[in-house]
């Protein structure tokens, strides 16, 4: 590396987040621009450790030192074609990823780990920012690059979320004519309406898609595979169909009162923000509006976080965010060993807008839902209960109520973050007599393809609920499964990381 003493020289620094009184006034993205010379400075920091763990933790492979070292150099051009041998999208992962390649930094062993995920962020982001200042070189490096010639195959994209758009992008990068069916009326997925613009502001997916659209790939939103668009109509128009329809079947909550007024899933909720950020116009009598009420979030995830961060922007008059798990340990157990992903206690940037207007963390571990009570179909009551756990080192195995430990608490609204348990099965999943596994997912072989020849399923879809790194990985892998079945062979990259 660049600098081998630089680790031990330089302390690892990430952008300061703007303060939680101005941007609680607004919907754009909580950090402020680092300069170059301090992101330099982090790209130092990586450590030349001989066996780098970092690209093993990444589901993408990413080629994670010699872009740190790139960018040490300031060779960002160089740095930008390393990332992309193996992300098609730096600009998501580096804001949305949860970031397993610095938990697997061997720097990360006995120190702070390298700032991967945010040098990963800026390279792309600077590319992008020097174009638009009128820098012809990082202008033809950002510009569309449509294949140099066609194949004369096509195929059939279901799904526009990040395991869609790597497979897509792929594809056509193989030559072959790619379209890509939404159900949305926007290209995105998860990405355009799941994640919050305070994490990732749209107009970054409108641009990578504009980019996809110049390189030749169709998207054609408010498209309902299986529903208004026949799957039988893309099995004769196509000569291969990939599922990238996600995992998007929320976990339920089956307790007296769910049916109330006020208890929504969680991607009902972030769904809707995103619409009104958007400019979307809806009717009155829709709007989940958090001013002023009492929230609770149940599930303690990323996503019960995007509530969290959401109802605190919309105004809520008090939140608190409930967990059926322990709290997590501050620090790796003993048997959450590195470079494994630890399950510790993690504060968002929501959980820290909300102690801070709170003057507490508003999270309560090991409770139970009872029931919801109301007047008039409206929920007004949470019930609950604590819980005991047995533990087996750091993993909860089996729970118990706490004697006398019930509550009540107001409660306006309720989102259920619980995750998600499957993929929606009334599509093209059943109608195509698509075989599942154990948990309701797409069962394919190891080169993605279902149980009907010539369709294939990747992401969340096929694997579960998931990270958009994974599903960007899943993406690119079908996408060269379905290359090789359309040519008998394919020049597009392979991980092995099924």
């Amino acid at each position: 590396m660049g600098k081998p003493t630089g680790f031990k020289e330089i302390g690892r620094e990430t952008p300061r987040r703007k303060p939680v009184d101005l941007r609680l006034h607004d919907w754009y993205e909580i950090y402020e621009e680092m300069p170059d010379a301090k992101l330099r400075d982090q790209g130092a920091r990586c450590m030349d450790c001989g066996i780098p763990f970092c690209n093993n933790g990444c589901p993408l492979g990413n080629i994670i030192p010699e872009w740190n070292d790139l960018v040490y150099k300031n060779r960002w051009r160089e740095a930008l074609e390393m990332l992309w041998k193996t992300n098609n999208f730096p600009e998501f992962t580096g804001r949305v990823c949860p970031a397993p390649c610095e938990e697997a930094c061997t720097l990360n062993i006995n120190n702070k780990p390298v700032t991967i995920k945010l040098i990963e962020q800026n390279i792309i982001d600077h590319a992008f920012r020097e174009a638009e200042r009128g820098d012809a070189d990082f202008a033809a490096l950002v510009a569309p690059r449509p294949p140099a010639r066609r194949t004369g195959k096509t195929v059939a994209v279901v799904g526009s979320g990040p395991a869609g758009l790597a497979a897509a992008a792929q594809l056509n990068k193989a030559g072959h004519a790619v379209t890509v069916f939404e159900r949305a009326d926007r290209v995105g997925g998860l990405l355009m309406y799941g994640i919050p613009n305070f994490k990732l502001e749209k107009a970054v997916v409108e641009r990578r898609v504009r980019i996809m659209e110049q390189e030749g790939i169709k998207f054609v939103t408010s498209a309902n595979v299986g529903h208004n668009v026949k799957v039988e109509d893309l099995r004769r128009d196509f000569d291969a169909i990939v599922l990238c329809g996600g995992s998007t079947k929320g976990r339920d909550l089956p307790v007296p009162g769910r049916e109330f007024k006020g208890v929504h899933f969680a991607m009902e909720y972030l769904t809707q923000q995103n619409q009104r950020n958007l400019g979307d116009a809806l009717p009155a009598e829709q709007v989940i509006d958090a001013k002023d009420k009492h929230v609770i979030i149940i599930g303690g995830g990323d996503t019960g976080a995007d509530c969290l961060g959401t109802a605190m922007r919309q105004g809520c008059r008090s939140v608190r965010q409930f967990e059926l798990l322990p709290r997590p340990p501050e620090e790796r157990a003993a048997d959450m060993p590195w470079p494994y992903w630890p399950m510790t206690y993690r504060t968002s940037s929501a959980h820290e807008e909300a102690a801070a207007k709170a003057g507490a963390d508003i999270r309560d571990f090991a409770v139970n839902t009872k029931k919801f009570t109301g007047e008039n179909g409206v929920v007004t009551k949470l019930h609950g209960v604590h819980l005991e756990w047995e533990m087996q080192g750091s993993r909860p195995v089996k729970m118990r109520e706490t004697a006398g430990s019930e509550f009540e608490l107001d409660c306006d609204l309720c989102f259920l973050a619980m995750g998600f348990v499957s993929p929606e099965h009334d599509g093209p999943m059943n109608q195509l007599g698509l075989e599942k596994d154990a948990r309701g997912n797409v069962k394919v072989n190891d080169d993605y393809a279902t149980s009907v020849p010539g369709v294939f399923a990747a992401g969340d879809m096929r694997r579960g609920q998931s990270l958009v790194v994974w599903a960007i990985s899943e993406g690119r892998q079908a996408a060269r499964a379905v290359d090789a079945f359309l040519m008998g062979a394919s020049d597009l990259p392979y991980l092995k990381l099924f």
